[in-house]
């Protein structure tokens, strides 16, 4: 399996450009099951996770061409209505289809989710809520069984915002019969791309952005095109990046971003000392003379992202002071932290708090990849260690960033992806 060989120390600067949202896309892909016809997806990412979901839709029958980051979906023919244990053990977004399909064909056979290796993320909120509008589901061998003849719309009360919940439901209840509110439902520029998406294709869906929605359900949808969002995440790993990596009168440009769905995190890099700068589709970060120690705890958003956790911990390492970082999302999502104290960071956790106490410099040296936003966050600290950096298992890196060191590479960072071994 390959690597990442990083050589710390040089100064970033420049531009990168954005690449589409992954999250968006691995719901926007399912959404097209719900109507027959041809679909394009612009701004589609070139990643990992969009060809496992590319690969489950195929088995159902539908059918894929791709040029560049435009993407086709030809739905016309679903001839399977079960997303088996082989493709939905690799991606936990592989879920997505049991709305749709039990919406319109009245029938699916989903397999329990994998994906990243860290904790127990339940699916009940999605079989619960499916249940409310009245589909008959039942787990039996690690297997969601669903049937209905009709979903009918409900009222839907969400015990905690949940994207992924939120986003079957949601594709379920456009084809309901009836109104369907969802109350508590996730408010990420993910869940709003979606919707969007369904209004296209003829949903009739109210209170877009908020967390109460309200969808009266269609006999039918059509396809429809769309250009799918730029990824929040990737762009704020690139802004912690310049934040990190920069050198005095260095300037990393952040292109092709949507600065709205930035704000808890570039409120935090200037509370850190980063001087930012906004356009309509960019952000211009300096890094600080001196990294500030800043606390965090994730939120649903609009707070502070849980997947920018990871990524925030690398910035704290070399902060001068003592940080804190509060995850209440996961609340074990910290596998990343020992592989860091490899590198010379001084990091302690406790329960659901990680504590961070910044020092002077890193040290290069071997490292594991755990989960995706793990990877990012040992990529970043290699930047700024001395000397040499691996970062093996970037198979995970690969999943949610397009050509990521091939954009450092663009901001001059010094990086290359080999050959290498796999613990």
């Amino acid at each position: 399996m390959d690597k990442f060989v990083i050589r710390g120390g040089s100064r970033l600067s420049g531009t990168v450009q954005i690449s589409g949202a992954k999250n968006a896309s691995l719901a926007l892909m399912p959404a097209t099951l719900l109507a027959p016809g041809v679909y394009t997806l612009s701004n589609t990412p070139k990643l990992r996770d969009v060809t496992t979901m590319s690969r489950l839709l195929e088995s159902m029958g539908l059918s894929f061409s791709r040029a560049d980051h435009t993407l086709k979906v030809d739905a016309s023919r679903v001839t399977k209505f079960e997303a088996p244990y082989e493709h939905v053990k690799k991606m936990r977004a592989s879920i997505y289809v049991l709305g749709p399909l039990v919406a319109r064909y009245g029938q699916a056979i989903v397999s329990l989710p994998g994906g990243c290796a860290w904790g127990p993320r339940p699916v009940n909120l999605h079989i619960e809520g499916l249940k409310k509008l009245g589909a008959e589901i039942e787990v039996e061998g690690g297997y969601i069984h669903a049937r209905a003849q009709r979903l009918r719309g409900a009222r839907i009360v969400f015990d905690v915002s949940s994207v992924g919940a939120t986003g079957n439901v949601l594709m379920a209840a456009v084809l309901a019969k009836g109104t369907t509110v969802i109350d508590n439902a996730a408010m990420e520029p993910e869940i709003v791309a979606l919707a969007e998406f369904l209004v296209k294709m003829g949903a009739k869906i109210e209170g877009l952005g908020t967390n109460h929605l309200e969808i009266e359900g269609v006999d039918e949808l059509h396809p429809a095109d769309f250009t799918t969002i730029p990824d929040r995440i990737e762009a704020g790993t690139f802004l912690i990046a310049g934040a990190l990596a920069g050198k005095k009168g260095s300037r990393v440009r952040v292109e092709r971003c949507n600065p709205n769905h930035l704000s808890a995190v570039t409120t935090k890099l200037e509370d850190a000392g980063a001087k930012l700068t906004y356009g309509r589709d960019f952000i211009d970060i300096e890094p600080p003379e001196e990294i500030r120690p800043v606390n965090v705890t994730t939120s649903t958003y609009s707070g502070f992202p849980t997947d920018m956790q990871a990524q925030w911990i690398a910035l704290m390492m070399v902060a001068k002071g003592t940080s804190i970082v509060t995850e209440t999302i996961y609340f074990d999502r910290f596998m990343h932290v020992p592989e860091l104290n490899r590198l010379g960071a001084q990091i302690t956790v406790k329960e659901n708090i990680a504590t961070v106490v910044g020092v002077e410099k890193l040290t290069g040296a071997k490292v594991m990849s755990t989960d995706l936003r793990a990877s990012a966050s040992l990529i970043l600290a290699g930047l700024v260690a001395e000397g040499t950096t691996e970062v093996l298992r970037v198979y995970h890196i690969d999943r949610g960033y397009e050509s990521i060191e091939k954009k450092l590479r663009g901001l001059g960072a010094d990086i290359e992806r080999v050959a290498g071994e796999e613990f």
